[in-house]
């Protein structure tokens, strides 16, 4: 594979990324982010161009602003860089294909909504809203195996957190409900119920290590849209592969 254009692709996912930090901190508040400059959050100085650019600025400040020495915080270059190195994996995974386009809409949506969830403890309906009708058009272009699969997919979302929410009075939240939702739209049918699976068995794997670890307390309330990112990613690029060893493995 052309390793030119790899690089490209890494490239475009670190100013993309820049800019998702951007969306998902200011979409929360209701702030603009077009056309209004970036500043400090603290001191209020309003960024150079030098100071934009990504992963290197923050390199080059020693992760400090240097009008008032506050720290800054490492989820601007870790998105930056996650952002990269997923845009790079699904031009490897897809080429120059269509599916690449749903691919990096996928990962778009996610990182900004992990932003926001890490942030704010929120999933908000203006990035969802965003995106779903672009799904849909995709999924019209690019049709999964059966057509109806996106529709039964998103059906399944919203009804299974749905579910959740009523039995656990709240253990989730209506934002996770409507992702999972937009989320049918992408995966279809069965690759949602394997994202739900996954997003549920990450998050009780990683809240008994940070209950062990004292990182948090019981009663403490945790974003589940971390786990939600991580178990779509995995279930969109590799739920095939997972459902077939599955399969071969424990029931033939």
């Amino acid at each position: 594979m052309n390793v030119t254009m790899i690089a490209i692709f890494f490239l475009f996912g670190l100013i993309f990324g820049s800019f998702f930090n951007v969306i998902g901190l200011r979409v929360p508040e209701n702030k603009p982010f077009a056309n209004d400059r970036s500043a400090c959050p603290h001191c209020g100085h309003t960024l150079a161009w030098y100071e934009l650019i990504p992963v290197l600025s923050y390199i080059f400040q020693l992760g400090k602003c240097k009008h008032c020495y506050t720290k800054i915080s490492f989820l601007y270059p870790a998105i930056e860089v996650l952002t990269g190195f997923l845009f790079m994996f699904s031009f490897m995974k897809f080429g120059f294909d269509m599916e690449l386009v749903i691919a990096l809409l996928l990962v778009s949506m996610l990182v900004i909504l992990l932003v926001t969830d890490i942030t704010y403890m929120l999933i908000p309906n203006k990035i969802l809203l965003f995106f779903l009708p672009l799904f849909v058009f995709m999924r019209v272009i690019v049709p999964l195996d059966p057509w109806w699969s996106p529709i039964v997919g998103a059906s399944i979302g919203f009804v299974i957190i749905m579910v959740v929410i009523l039995v656990s009075r709240g253990g989730m939240g209506a934002g996770d409900m409507k992702l999972f939702t937009v989320l049918g739209v992408v995966l279809g049918t069965e690759n949602i119920l394997l994202a739900f699976f996954l997003s549920c068995m990450i998050g009780a794997v990683i809240g008994v290590v940070l209950l062990v670890v004292g990182a948090i307390d019981r009663k403490q309330p945790v974003p589940f849209g971390p786990y939600i990112v991580v178990a779509t990613l995995v279930t969109y690029f590799y739920g095939d592969l997972l459902r077939n060893w599955y399969v071969t493995t424990f029931l033939i």
